[in-house]
C-alpha cells in the first residue's frame, strides 16, 4: 500500500524539478538580455583601454620622439620592476592601504553598531551626519586637510602646540609625518563608505539568533564573534574589498598634498608621472598595466581568502 502510494509521486518530484529548471533557464536568460548591454559597453570602455596601454607597453616610445618609436617587448616590464623607485612606490602604496582600510573598518564598525543602535527617529539623522564627509569631493578633501596641516596657513600647528608642536612645523616635510596626513584625509573622507556597508550586514543578521544567543547567556563580546561577524562575513568581505581597491589606486591626496615628493609616491602617481608629466607613454603604459595586474591579484585573494559565495548569502 505504501509502496503504490510512493511511486506517483516520483514522477510528480521529477517533472516540479524539470520546471524549476525550466523556470532557472528562463530567468538567466531574462538576466542576461536585460544586464547584456550595460555589460557590453561596461566591457567596450573598460577593456579597450586595458588592451591598448597593454599595446602601448611593448614599445619604446615618447611623445617628444615619436618618429623613433620602437618595438622591445616586455623591456619596460624589466625595466620597472628593477628601478627601485617602483618598488618604494609600491611600499608606500601598501602602507596606505593597509592603514587606512584597518582603520576605516574599525571605525566604520562602530559607526555602524551607533547607527543600529540609534533611536528610531535619530536614525536619519546621524546617517546624513555621517555621510558628509564622503559626500564632499576629494581633491576638495584633500586640499582642505593640505591647509589645516601647512605651517603658514593651517591651524593644526597652533591648536595642538600644547603637545610639543612647533609653529612652523612642516608636515609634508618628511615620509612619515606627509604619509600620516594623507591617511588621516583618506580615513576622514571614506569610513562612512565602510560604514554604510557594514550597516547592511548588520541589517542582515537574524535578530533571532541574537535573542537566542542572549538566552545561553552569552556576554556581547561573545554574541559578536560568534553570531554578528561570521553573519556578516559576505558584507566584510564587499567592504574590505571595494575599499582596498581604492585605496590602492589613490592618487588625489597624494597629488594635492606632497605631489609625490618627500617619499610619497605611490603607484598611480608613478604612472602618472610617467606618462603625463614625463611624456614616456611606454613606460607608464607599463606602469599603468602592471597596477592593473595587482588589483587583480587583490580581488582574487580577497575572493579566495574570505571564501564568500556571494549567491547563497542572498539565499539562492
Amino acid at each position: 500500500m505504501t509502496t503504490t502510494e510512493a511511486r506517483p509521486a516520483a514522477p510528480a518530484a521529477a517533472g516540479g524539478k524539470h520546471q524549476a529548471s525550466d523556470k532557472s533557464r528562463s530567468e538567466a536568460r531574462l538576466a542576461w538580455l536585460l544586464a547584456g548591454p550595460a555589460f557590453a559597453v561596461m566591457l567596450l570602455v573598460t577593456a579597450y583601454p586595458i588592451l591598448q596601454a597593454f599595446y602601448e607597453s611593448l614599445f619604446d616610445y615618447r611623445l617628444t620622439d615619436p618618429a623613433n618609436r620602437s618595438f622591445t617587448g616586455l623591456s619596460n616590464y624589466g625595466v620597472i620592476l628593477t628601478d627601485p623607485v617602483w618598488w618604494d612606490a609600491f611600499g608606500v602604496t601598501v602602507l596606505i592601504t593597509v592603514v587606512t582600510v584597518a582603520v576605516e573598518l574599525v571605525l566604520g564598525f562602530a559607526l555602524a553598531l551607533v547607527m543600529v543602535q540609534a533611536l528610531k527617529a535619530l536614525r536619519p539623522i546621524l546617517r546624513a551626519a555621517i555621510l558628509i564627509p564622503y559626500a564632499v569631493i576629494t581633491v576638495v578633501s584633500a586640499f582642505a586637510w593640505q591647509f589645516a596641516f601647512a605651517p603658514d596657513s593651517g591651524f593644526v600647528n597652533s591648536w595642538f602646540s600644547f603637545v610639543g608642536l612647533a609653529p612652523d612645523t612642516d608636515w609634508f616635510g618628511s615620509p612619515g609625518s606627509a604619509i600620516f596626513v594623507i591617511c588621516l584625509a583618506e580615513i576622514w573622507k571614506t569610513t562612512p563608505f565602510i560604514s554604510l556597508l557594514l550597516l547592511a550586514g548588520l541589517a542582515q543578521v537574524p535578530e533571532v539568533l541574537q535573542e537566542a544567543a542572549k538566552v545561553d547567556g552569552a556576554t556581547w563580546w561573545q554574541r559578536m564573534r560568534k553570531v554578528t561577524i561570521p553573519n556578516m562575513k559576505a558584507a566584510i568581505m564587499v567592504a574590505l574589498l571595494f575599499r582596498t581597491l581604492d585605496a590602492f589606486r589613490v592618487f588625489d591626496s597624494v597629488y594635492v598634498m606632497t605631489a609625490g615628493a618627500n617619499g610619497t609616491e605611490v603607484l598611480s602617481f608613478l604612472a602618472y608621472r610617467q606618462t603625463i608629466a614625463r611624456l614616456e607613454i611606454g613606460l607608464g603604459s607599463a606602469v599603468s598595466v602592471l597596477l592593473f595586474i595587482s588589483v587583480v591579484l587583490i580581488c582574487g585573494l580577497f575572493i579566495k581568502g574570505f571564501k564568500v559565495d556571494l549567491s547563497q548569502a542572498r539565499g539562492e
